[in-house]
């Protein structure tokens, strides 16, 4: 007997719920795998939507994150918090599988990313110029989507664009 799949066809409100996860975080959990022991670690980060709707971050060079991101680029990151009533499993959540890009400094791109940050989190100027601070996008290449008890989705990048073309 073929076992039935856990996921929904993805359908608009998921696309929905999705982007307004990824739109109202301040934080997440990054999970990267250590360069020198290969075990998973996660680490609590900043987050933001750079104007193309791609989630950002601001890392030091001093966390381990950092390192392991430059050593290996993909990455999860999960988002969504859970609300201050009732069983923290049932509030939506999503789980995206991420490639990092390290924005280089002096670029036209790094100037409007900082920019960008600055305006979502002011106190990062405090900082953000810091020579051992990058700004880092976390392309997707997929994405988890638990809207809560019988309602998951597997989601593509573009379900998550609040400019899809769908």
């Amino acid at each position: 007997m073929a076992q039935q799949s856990p996921f929904r066809p993805v359908d608009d409100e998921a696309r929905q719920r999705a982007r307004a996860l990824l739109a109202g975080a301040t934080h997440g959990a990054l999970g990267v795998r250590d360069p020198a022991s290969g075990d998973p670690v996660v680490s609590r980060i900043a987050v933001a939507l750079d104007p193309d709707d791609t989630p950002m971050t601001l890392i030091s060079e001093l966390s381990p994150h950092t390192e392991a991101l430059r050593a290996a680029p993909r990455a999860s990151l999960l988002l969504g918090e859970p609300g201050g009533r009732g069983d923290p499993l049932t509030h939506p959540r999503i789980t995206l599988a991420v490639d990092a890009a390290f924005v280089p400094r002096g670029t036209e791109t790094h100037s409007a990313l900082r920019m960008h940050w600055l305006a979502r989190r002011p106190k990062s100027k405090l900082y953000i110029d810091f020579a051992d601070f990058h700004l880092v996008r976390l392309h997707p290449r997929a994405a988890l989507l638990n809207g809560g008890f019988g309602k998951a989705f597997e989601l593509a990048p573009e379900d998550l664009l609040a400019k899809s073309p769908r």
